[in-house]
């Protein structure tokens, strides 16, 4: 099977797989490969917090014109995966010079799945682009195809517990992968200070607790195939849960908007994580540090993109914040805006490449140190 990531993720990803239980995992680009039964296939879609999707091949042949795609789809035997009165989808990944038109490939997929089932039956399983029972994928590497099934369907970001949004709002996926990049395991208090919706201290949580990431989706793609097995599933999912732990310490959320507030409670909620999360109003630039000992703290700060402030003093004040008010703590946000992060005016002690959608972003981290901050006296004189 191959788990699909963001780019940046596929070592952390790789390294959920081996915890997991996978055999022969490989790392690739915004990939990795593994080997594993049905029930893994269900254990990994319930659990893994940096995998987007997750596709199992069926057949690989070489492709180089229409009629050879065509053959190739035909020595399928697709009464396996599909009955007659199901449908199904086909998408397309195209890296070739034959092959250019993700419609027409799909299209030739398609008639070739469609003429074995009325050559065997008469009858013919019908497209369905939003509910479909089986998600096919085509992937075309040069004159190389690989056909694999969707194990997934919908994203593995959304989770289910997110119902409400704010404005911008992080990925679920992206949210996860920054928090195991930055380390947090749930050995100490978290902070996010600029919560939105609240997705950040929702996987927080999830780590520092080991719940697993998707228990809260409605429907993975494997429960419409036709080897569907309920109870394997129900079993995979209760010895999932039995490796749950306590969490013993504050994961907090605030926010100045009392509308991202008010959707980041009812997300919490949604995700069963009242006991462990608190969210409430307050500005991060007028707060200070609230629990004894280290604090680590991961957020989402406004790029510019979609929200109109004043980039450099915003940027300004993250820096003089934290440096006055963080002591002992342990900082990382994501930006895109390269450009501000100038003006925070503290050296990052790592950097990070990652996407925050197609927007190229770095993942910063900054160690305030006990002892360092400095009085307000202090401060203004040195201005």
């Amino acid at each position: 099977m191959v788990a699909k990531t963001f780019f940046g993720f596929e070592e952390i990803l790789e390294k959920e797989l081996m915890q997991l239980g996978a055999q022969n995992v490989v790392k690739g680009t915004r990939s990795v490969s593994f080997q594993g039964d049905k029930g893994f296939m269900y254990k990994a879609n319930l659990a893994l917090r940096t995998a987007l999707k997750i596709v199992k091949p069926i057949h690989t042949f070489k492709a180089f014109n229409e009629q050879t795609l065509y053959n190739g789809i035909q020595k399928i035997d697709w009464s396996d995966y599909l009955k007659v009165q199901q449908s199904f989808v086909i998408e397309t990944t195209l890296y070739s010079e034959q092959f250019t038109h993700s419609q027409f490939v799909a299209q030739k997929v398609k008639d070739a799945i469609v003429d074995q089932f009325k050559a065997a039956t008469g009858e013919r399983p019908s497209i369905d682009k939003d509910f479909p029972d089986l998600r096919i994928h085509i992937h075309i590497d040069r004159d190389f195809c690989t056909v694999s099934l969707d194990t997934s369907g919908v994203s593995l970001h959304q989770r289910g517990y997110k119902t409400a949004t704010n404005i911008a709002p992080i990925n679920e996926v992206l949210a996860a992968g920054m928090l195991l990049l930055s380390g947090w395991d749930g050995n100490g208090h978290f902070l996010d200070p600029m919560c939105g919706s609240g997705t950040i201290v929702a996987e927080a949580a999830m780590i520092a607790c080991n719940i697993p990431a998707n228990i809260n989706r409605k429907e993975f793609a494997f429960e419409r195939w036709m080897d569907w097995d309920s109870e394997l599933f129900d079993k995979i999912l209760d010895s999932l849960l039995k490796k749950t732990k306590e969490f013993h310490y504050t994961i907090t959320g605030f926010d100045k908007a009392p509308s991202a507030v008010s959707k980041a409670k009812d997300n919490i909620e949604n995700a069963n994580l009242s006991d462990y999360v608190t969210i409430k109003q307050g500005d991060f630039f007028e707060s200070e540090k609230e629990v004894e000992g280290p604090l680590h703290i991961v957020f989402n700060p406004p790029y510019g993109e979609r929200l109109n402030i004043e980039m450099e003093r915003f940027y300004r004040e993250i820096g003089d914040t934290l440096k006055q008010n963080y002591p002992g703590t342990n900082a990382w946000f994501i930006t895109s805006n390269l450009e501000a992060l100038k003006f925070v005016g503290l050296r990052p002690s790592r950097k990070i490449k990652l996407f925050n959608g197609k927007l190229e972003a770095r993942f910063v981290k900054f160690e305030m140190y006990a002892g360092s901050k400095r009085t307000k006296f202090n401060n203004r004189v040195e201005e």
